[in-house]
């Protein structure tokens, strides 16, 4: 079996949660797999709004790859606790790491991923370095 994991060593940054929706559901009952693609990336987002504010523009954040490994169904109802940690800063990467729990039982992990993020030139399409308040908020 594949699976990713995630490293010992990484920095919680940011919390969300999520209320899983009825939509989100596949036909066996439980949570899509591509839907937990959508919950980590939701929470990526607003963890970037809540570190630099607005993101766009000239420059921004790239996904270059992604991962999650499904460990227990989620089901609806309910709402799901996505905690963002994030690991090694390069200069113009940072890895980021997910886990997911519902906010019932915030201890039982119920997936966990992650996404190696990159700050490029949208015209360029080339890597430039990390902002610096990006860099200060991770510790770099």
């Amino acid at each position: 079996m594949l699976r990713f994991e995630l490293p010992a060593e990484r920095r919680l940054s940011h919390e969300m949660v999520i209320p899983i929706r009825w939509g989100d559901m596949d036909a066996f009952g439980h949570v899509n797999n591509t839907v937990y693609f959508r919950y980590m990336e939701s929470a990526r987002i607003e963890w970037l709004h809540a570190t630099l504010g607005r993101t766009g523009g000239e420059e921004g954040p790239v996904v270059v790859n992604a991962f999650c490994n499904f460990l227990r169904e989620l089901t609806y109802p309910g709402d799901v606790l996505v905690r963002t940690f994030t690991g090694q800063v390069g200069r113009s990467s940072v890895d980021t790491y997910v886990t997911m729990s519902r906010t019932d039982e915030p201890e039982r992990v119920h997936a966990e991923g992650g996404a190696r993020v990159v700050w490029v030139r949208h015209a360029e399409q080339k890597a430039i370095a990390l902002p610096e308040a990006l860099r200060t908020a991770l510790g770099a």
